[in-house]
């Protein structure tokens, strides 16, 4: 694992941000993150902390104590988008089901489902 300095610097490239901006944009001078991310000086908490929120990344992933990015591992969120999108896909599947059973269903005086009212009563015109 990397080291602050070398995480510090590798969140600002993989933005295509500039020392200049991310500076003025975490409230230090240029200067300063420069010796952040050349590890010639170490930040207070206060920075760390204002990286971490601006880059979106846990203190012990900038502090290069793990490999996850953010709170949750980045293998559950996969596994969570996995299975919403299989559940899209059954839940869809499921949809166009009930739309088949409503032409075969049938229900007081033989009326199909799509001419009931939502109590089970005809809809009277």
């Amino acid at each position: 694992m990397r080291g602050f300095n070398a995480t510090l610097s590798a969140l600002r490239r993989e933005t295509g941000r500039s020392q200049r901006q991310v500076a003025s944009d975490l409230s230090v001078s240029q200067a300063l993150l420069s010796h952040y991310e050349n590890g010639a000086r170490e930040p207070k908490l206060e920075f760390v902390v204002r990286a971490c929120e601006y880059y979106g990344v846990t203190t012990d992933y900038i502090l290069g104590r793990s490999d996850e990015r953010g709170a949750v591992p980045t293998a559950l969120i996969d596994t969570i988008k996995g299975l919403a999108g299989e559940f899209q896909d059954l839940k869809a599947a499921g949809d166009a089901l009930i739309e088949k059973l409503k032409k075969f269903a049938i229900f007081d005086d033989k009326l199909p489902l799509a001419e009931m009212s939502g109590d089970g009563k005809k809809n009277e015109e």
